[in-house]
C-alpha cells in the first residue's frame, strides 16, 4: 500500500513541477476531499482565485491552470524537503518560492500537503500554507511589500 500511495504522489508532484494541470488532473478521483487552510469564503478571493473548493478532476486541473496564470513560471521554485507514507496517506513538506504576476512580488511560503490515494487516485487533497507570506503579494493595495 505505501509503495502504490510513494509512486502516485511521486507522479502528482512530477507534474506539477512540470505545469502539466491536465495530467494531474488523471491521478484525481471523481470526488476529492479538497481544502485549503484559507480562505473559508466558497468563492475564495479576488487576487488569489485558486484558493477555493475544488472537487473534481476537472477542478483541479482549473486550480493548476489559475496557479500559472497568477504567478510568473521563470521565477517559480518549489522545495520539497520531506515525503513522508503511512498506508494510503502522505504527507509533503516544503516551500513554495513563487513570484506574483499582478505586482511582481516574490514571496516564499512554508506548505504541508496531506494526500490520500485510494486505488492509484488522489482522494484527499489538503493543502495547509503560510496564507500570511502569500496574500501581501498579491495585495496590489500594499505599499510596504516591495516588488
Amino acid at each position: 500500500m505505501s509503495e502504490s500511495t510513494r509512486a502516485v504522489v511521486e507522479e502528482l508532484l512530477r507534474r506539477m513541477g512540470a505545469g502539466d494541470a491536465d495530467g494531474i488532473a488523471k491521478l484525481f478521483a471523481p470526488v476529492c476531499d479538497w481544502r485549503l487552510n484559507w480562505p473559508d469564503s466558497e468563492l475564495g478571493r479576488a487576487a488569489t482565485p485558486w484558493i477555493r473548493r475544488r472537487v473534481t478532476p476537472a477542478d483541479a486541473a482549473e486550480h493548476f491552470r489559475e496557479i500559472g496564470a497568477h504567478h510568473v513560471a521563470e521565477r517559480a521554485g518549489t522545495v520539497v524537503e520531506r515525503v513522508l507514507v503511512d498506508g494510503q496517506d502522505a504527507v509533503v513538506l516544503g516551500e513554495i518560492r513563487q513570484t506574483a504576476r499582478p505586482t511582481g512580488r516574490a514571496y516564499r511560503a512554508r506548505f504541508a500537503l496531506h494526500l490520500t490515494v485510494t486505488d492509484g487516485l488522489v482522494t484527499r487533497y489538503h493543502v495547509y500554507e503560510d496564507s500570511l507570506a502569500v496574500a501581501p503579494a498579491f495585495d496590489e493595495a500594499d505599499r510596504s511589500v516591495p516588488a
